[in-house]
């Protein structure tokens, strides 16, 4: 390409310098932050002028020195911002989510809490499902926050096909393990159950495992592994679903998109967490595709012919009747590695069912393969806690993993990339903080429509939901 002339060349070396600049302080901030044991005023004022000069030259509200400053110095940007930014200052990139309609969260949280409770769920579990589901459109998981609720529970509970309450059986239990039985309830409140019952043994213990048969969808695994982290535990935890992934060299849809996830304390404002399926991408991602529509991008789903898919509202439907699948994480075949991804979801499954005797992955199609007529689809979960505790002190283990933490994000960048190395619950942080600050969630017509569509049918949401706020 021609070489850069004259100011454009100019500006191009600024923006270089601002970059480098902004890493140095990056790097002050993180030092700062180790080094702060109680804060003192003269440090609140250091680490103030430390943001005021950030944002000066460039820098992100939504970066982790804001963040920082938040969490440890209490300092607020707005009380330092305004300052003004230099002709390179980073410009963030408009998408088309900018111009969508925002909810307060405070608002979705109690319209979802609502909409549960007039699917028949008790207002205890309601709140604790809204919990759930409100947790992942906080961190930027639209997929299984409001996008999950009209399908994937009242749409299901009006069908017949998943029960708004029922018994929560404890089957075996130990001072470390125990089996429930969900008995096709929600799912977004056997989960939060499990998982505390696995907290309370590891604290008692050491360690707890809590695997559950005859659930339904969870919500977010996140979710689960945030709860082991506000509790001072290592959290763990997977789930099976309908069949979805081809093993390597196969075409059939055998196993469901399995995630497994980790929660990590960490002296970060955030904790370590890694909430992954196993396959290269997950249905829920597929629904928001065609809720926003987006082409699937090409290498994630195949088809019985070995052709790479893009046509994603078909592929919704292919997926249903089996004439497509995803790849496992790693992609098709073993030049990649998709074979690693094929084995920890099949990993994912025993744990899942063969642990607890329960349905496997390959009949959780939600359908009688004979009639046709839907069925219920009973899940299984396993939940592992840890507690840090009894290893080392917790404080101290935070440590240990922000300093690793800190060194990954530090690490020599690719010239070619974003300028920034993130680790895993990073994104989601900034996401959550970046919605508190634009007021809320952005809500595709999709959505909108779908609250539409549960406020028509119902006399108590159209009473308290006389008029949305996408609507004035």
């Amino acid at each position: 390409p021609p070489r850069r002339v004259g100011r454009e060349e100019g500006v191009e070396r600024k923006r270089e310098e601002r970059m480098s600049g902004l890493e140095e302080l990056r790097k002050k901030a993180a030092a700062l932050a180790v080094a702060s044991g109680e804060v003192r005023e003269e440090d609140r004022a250091e680490y103030r002028e430390l943001v005021h000069t950030f944002l000066a030259h460039g820098g992100a509200p939504s970066d982790r020195v804001v963040a920082i400053g938040k969490a440890v110095f209490g300092v607020d940007a707005a009380e330092v911002d305004g300052a003004e930014k230099d002709e390179t200052a980073a410009v963030p990139a408009k998408n088309e989510r900018d111009s969508l309609p925002k909810i307060e969260i405070k608002y979705m949280e109690e319209f979802m809490f609502d909409v549960l409770v007039d699917h028949g769920v008790p207002e205890d579990e309601a709140r604790v499902a809204a919990d759930v589901l409100i947790a992942a459109d906080k961190r930027g998981i639209d997929s299984h926050g409001i996008g999950r609720l009209k399908p994937i529970y009242c749409d299901r509970i009006a069908a017949g096909i998943l029960k708004p309450t029922a018994p929560f059986s404890v089957v075996k239990d130990t001072p470390t393990t125990a089996l429930v039985d969900g008995n096709c309830g929600l799912g977004l409140v056997i989960g939060p159950k499990c998982m505390q019952m696995a907290i309370d043994k590891a604290k008692q213990h050491g360690l707890g495992m809590v695997v559950a048969r005859n659930s339904t969808h969870y919500g977010m695994a996140g979710y689960y592994a945030l709860m082991a982290d506000a509790a001072g535990c290592i959290g763990i935890t997977g789930t099976n679903a309908r069949p979805s992934i081809a093993p390597t060299f196969g075409v059939d849809p055998m196993l469901g998109t399995n995630p497994i996830t980790w929660g990590i304390p960490s002296s970060d404002p955030f904790p370590y967490v890694l909430d992954c399926a196993t396959s290269i991408c997950q249905r829920g991602k597929i629904e928001q595709y065609a809720r926003e529509g987006k082409p699937t991008p090409r290498g994630q789903v195949v088809d019985r012919q070995g052709r790479e898919r893009t046509d994603t509202d078909q592929i919704l439907i292919d997926l249903v009747t089996g004439e497509c699948a995803l790849a496992p994480l790693g992609g098709v075949g073993t030049e990649l590695g998709g074979y690693k991804g094929y084995g920890y979801a099949t990993v994912v499954e025993i744990l899942s069912s063969a642990l607890q005797s329960g349905t496997t992955s390959p009949d959780l199609i939600g359908v009688d393969r004979a009639t046709g007529k839907k069925i219920p689809m009973p899940l299984g979960h396993w939940f592992i806690a840890i507690d840090v505790e009894r290893f080392l002190p917790l404080a101290e283990f935070k440590a240990n993993v922000g300093s690793l933490l800190t060194r990954l994000r530090d690490s020599a960048k690719d010239p070619t990339g974003p300028g920034r190395i993130y680790t895993a619950g990073e994104i989601e942080y900034d996401i959550g903080e970046r919605r508190k600050v634009e007021g809320g969630i952005p809500l595709p017509r999709a959505l909108q429509k779908d609250m539409l569509d549960l406020r028509a049918k119902s006399p108590a949401l159209q009473s308290k939901y006389a008029s949305y706020p996408f609507e004035k």
